[in-house]
């Protein structure tokens, strides 16, 4: 029984693009318009645009919406003023990840919660399970309003000055700056476009300094070809998921699916500076105090090849001492150093960092080193 590919309000225009579409997490996306590479390197030198319409948003507001978002997520919510976001993760009782999010605070008692897309159904099923056993469940709205949003990243060192022409207003609210180049890291905006709200936040969906534009859906498509338009003295180039993989393996960003499950903690993870252990109870804390004060059984390395090899894949085993130890979770040859790279996971004596390992690929062992992460050290 064949099933029908979601598509984002994008989709034609990827078409027009001539955009390479594949199924990816039941939608039919781009994985590259010209070639992975020349879309990579055009964000690192320069500004590329993805279509991340496919990812959710949750909206959470009410007087007791902090306290419930502080309940079920990782991080702490009350760290954040109007107008800033961080990286938090959600965890089931026993630890393990149903999802990594970003959570924005947009107002006093309202969060923007951006998830990833294959993770949309559980993900807000989960919420409104932890909501109905919250105590001031009254007292928060929780809003899925995925399908009536979309968003772009615009990546790269040339996208300020791109935002700044795009969204030429001062902010209406969230961070009131007057451009959105005076955003600050994780720091999100109400500007308008086109006579309604977008939320433009500076997070760095690649790894490079950057912004993701979220709007109604049926504006997307303007945003989108206007970015284009103005893109041109920025050398923007619309870019597929192919370069987002290639991307954000070299920064070391866990990606849902890969380097994250719900069989894998945020601690096996290296992701512990996520988990706010000192802010009370939240869903999974027991296990995760566990895991810090008396280690893990898996951790979650990078690697890059020493040898000259064919790229690293995900699910090809990592061996050391004569034995296989391990699983690559995410493997690419990186277009920004020429040489193959990955994550996986490996007991923590083989995590050590200059530790020597190999990769089997097609049936061959060849030489890596684990590294310190990010791979790609930038400026």
């Amino acid at each position: 029984m064949q099933t029908t590919l979601k598509r984002t309000p994008l989709f034609s225009a990827h078409q027009r693009a001539g955009g390479k579409l594949i199924e990816f997490g039941g939608w039919e996306m781009p994985v590259q318009y010209s070639t992975i590479t020349d879309e990579h390197l055009c964000v690192r030198r320069a500004a590329g645009i993805f279509d991340i319409s496919h990812m959710g948003e949750v909206f959470v507001s009410g007087p007791a919406a902090e306290a419930f978002l502080n309940a079920t997520l990782t991080n702490d919510v009350r760290k954040l003023p109007v107008g800033l976001g961080q990286y938090t993760l959600m965890c089931h009782e026993h630890g393990g990840v149903i999802d990594d999010l970003y959570a924005y605070r947009l107002g006093a008692q309202e969060f923007l919660l951006i998830i990833n897309a294959s993770r949309i159904e559980p993900d807000v099923a989960w919420l409104q399970e932890r909501l109905g056993a919250f105590p001031q469940h009254a007292d928060v709205t929780l809003a899925n309003l995925s399908d009536h949003t979309a968003a772009v990243a615009i990546q790269g060192p040339n996208t300020p000055g791109l935002l700044d022409q795009l969204f030429p207003a001062a902010a209406t609210g969230g961070t009131l700056v007057a451009k959105p180049s005076e955003l600050k890291k994780n720091q999100i905006a109400q500007f308008t476009f086109g006579g309604q709200q977008v939320c433009v936040a500076r997070t760095g969906y690649s790894g490079e300094d950057g912004f993701e534009v979220v709007t109604p859906a049926s504006l997307i498509e303007a945003v989108w070809d206007q970015a284009l338009k103005l893109g041109h003295q920025f050398c923007l180039q619309p870019c597929g998921l192919g370069a987002r993989d290639t991307l954000r393996t070299e920064v070391c960003y866990p990606l849902y699916g890969h380097e994250l499950d719900e069989n894998t903690t945020p601690i096996e993870a290296g992701l512990g500076f996520f988990v706010a252990l000192d802010k009370g109870d939240f869903t999974g804390r027991a296990v995760l105090a566990d895991q810090k004060a008396n280690g893990v059984r898996k951790k979650l390395i990078a690697f890059k090849m020493t040898d000259k090899s064919p790229p690293p894949r995900p699910h090809y085993a990592i061996w050391a001492g004569g034995s296989a130890v391990g699983e690559v979770v995410s493997g690419t040859q990186s277009p920004s150093l020429n040489n193959g790279i990955g994550m996986g996971y490996v007991p923590p004596p083989c995590a050590e960092i200059g530790g020597k390992i190999e990769i089997e690929i097609r049936g061959r062992r060849f030489a890596a080193e684990v590294v310190k992460k990010p791979i790609l050290k930038r400026a």
